[in-house]
C-alpha cells in the first residue's frame, strides 16, 4: 500500500515537472518532456523492459546482403 501511494504521487509531481519543463523549453532546442521522463518508479520499468536484442554483424549481412529473413535460432 506504501508502495501505491509512492506512485501515485510521483505521478502527479512528475506531470508537474514535465508541465513546468515543457512551459519554459525551447521548441528548436528541446524535445518534449515526458512525466516518465521524471518518474523514478516509471524509469525502473522502462529500463528493465526496453532491453534491445543484441546481434553480431553477421545477421546484418544475412538481412540486407544475402536478402534471407533473420533467424533467431
Amino acid at each position: 500500500m506504501a508502495d501505491a501511494a509512492s506512485r501515485d504521487r510521483w505521478n502527479h509531481t512528475a506531470s508537474l515537472l514535465a508541465l513546468l519543463t515543457n512551459c519554459h523549453r525551447d521548441p528548436k532546442k528541446a524535445r518534449v518532456a515526458r512525466p516518465q521522463d521524471y518518474h523514478p518508479h516509471a524509469k525502473a520499468q522502462r529500463s528493465r523492459h526496453e532491453q534491445k536484442p543484441r546481434v553480431g554483424v553477421d545477421v546484418l549481412k544475412q538481412v540486407f546482403v544475402d536478402r534471407r529473413p533473420f533467424d533467431s535460432h
